[in-house]
């Protein structure tokens, strides 16, 4: 009877070594198993029981392994190096809702600006006093929102519409027609000075919350 005793007191103590968090301490790298965020190193972020880079951050950290998968399931399709650094290429995007998650970013439309060539859905040049944006390619989907609008909301309450004009390219990137610019990632509004004045922002951030719909 003792040595029964004795052997479930050893098999409950070797039960607690192993699945303790008080014994389970060490963080995970890349691609490695984690439960949430603070089970990975650095700023890795937990994603689908795997420790990978942070979409919202940017980081690159596992460049060299799978990429990290946005929101929306939609998965990076290859990559693209651009002066040194991998960055994950898009062919999709989260899907569109009545209040869609975006990132506000903004676009110099005109020529000679930081847009590079110009607007995929006119062939035109545009002034930045116009409210238009370009969206990413999965948003963009194969100019079936050119001309249309746009609504987009702040998270200072204030709302605008604008017109689609160009698809900020989520799979090409670091060449003349891109501006030397790395692809866009897979959730981007990129908008004019006029959107970002409407919507009371300072452009100088360079990129902020916003969500946006069909108008």
């Amino acid at each position: 009877m003792a040595n029964i005793l004795r052997l479930a007191s050893l098999s409950v103590f070797f039960f607690f070594i192993i699945y303790s968090p008080l014994f389970s301490n060490a963080l995970s790298d890349c691609n490695g198993p984690c439960r949430d965020l603070n089970d990975c190193s650095g700023q890795l972020i937990c994603i689908d029981g795997k420790c990978n880079d942070d979409p919202d951050v940017g980081t690159h950290i596992c460049r060299g392994s799978s990429h990290s998968p946005p929101t929306g399931n939609c998965q990076p399709s290859g990559s693209l190096q651009c002066q040194g650094q991998f960055y994950p290429t898009y062919k999709c995007s989260p899907p569109v809702t009545s209040s869609t998650k975006a990132k506000l970013t903004n676009n110099d439309f005109s020529q000679g600006g930081d847009g590079g060539g110009p607007s995929e859905c006119d062939e035109q040049y545009h002034s930045n006093s116009e409210r238009i944006v370009a969206l990413s390619t999965g948003w963009y989907n194969g100019g079936s929102r050119c001309g249309k609008m746009i609504r987009i909301k702040a998270s200072n309450g204030k709302t605008v519409t604008a017109k689609v004009v160009d698809e900020c390219d989520s799979m090409r990137g670091c060449d003349e027609e891109h501006a030397y610019q790395p692809p866009c990632k897979n959730n981007i509004v990129d908008a004019s000075d006029a959107v970002w004045s409407a919507l009371e922002l300072n452009k100088d951030v360079g990129i902020v919350d916003v969500t946006w719909s069909m108008a």
